[in-house]
C-alpha cells in the first residue's frame, strides 16, 4: 500500500467526535486511546501498515491503551466531551480534545 495514499486516506477519516457517539465502539472494545504527546494520523498509518515495532513500543511505553474504567466513568460524565477520532478498520482511534481557558 503506498504511503502517501494511506496518509491522504487517513486524513480525509480524521474527524471529531463526542463521547456518546464513541458508547458503541467502546462496548464492543474497540476503541484505542492515543495519548497527546503521539501524532493520530502516524499512529492511524501504523496500525493500517501493520508496524508492529512501533505500535508494540507505544503499548509499552502506555502511550496508546484501551480505555481504563475510570477514563469511561468519568466521560460518561460528560458526554459533551469531543475527542479527535480516526477509524482503522477494526478499531477507532481517539484522542482527548483539550479544552484551552
Amino acid at each position: 500500500m503506498e504511503t502517501e495514499s494511506l496518509k491522504a486516506q487517513l486524513t480525509e477519516n480524521l474527524d471529531e467526535a463526542e463521547w456518546g457517539w464513541l458508547i458503541p465502539h467502546i462496548e464492543r472494545e474497540v476503541v484505542i486511546i492515543v495519548e497527546q504527546q503521539l501524532d493520530l494520523l502516524e499512529v492511524g498509518e501504523a496500525i493500517a501498515e501493520d508496524n508492529a515495532v512501533s505500535v508494540q513500543h507505544w503499548i509499552s511505553e502506555q502511550l496508546i491503551h484501551k480505555p481504563l474504567p475510570e477514563e469511561i466513568s468519568q466521560w460518561n460524565d460528560q458526554p459533551e466531551k469531543r475527542f479527535k477520532a480516526l477509524i482503522v478498520q477494526p478499531f477507532v482511534l481517539v484522542q482527548e480534545l483539550r479544552v484551552d481557558g
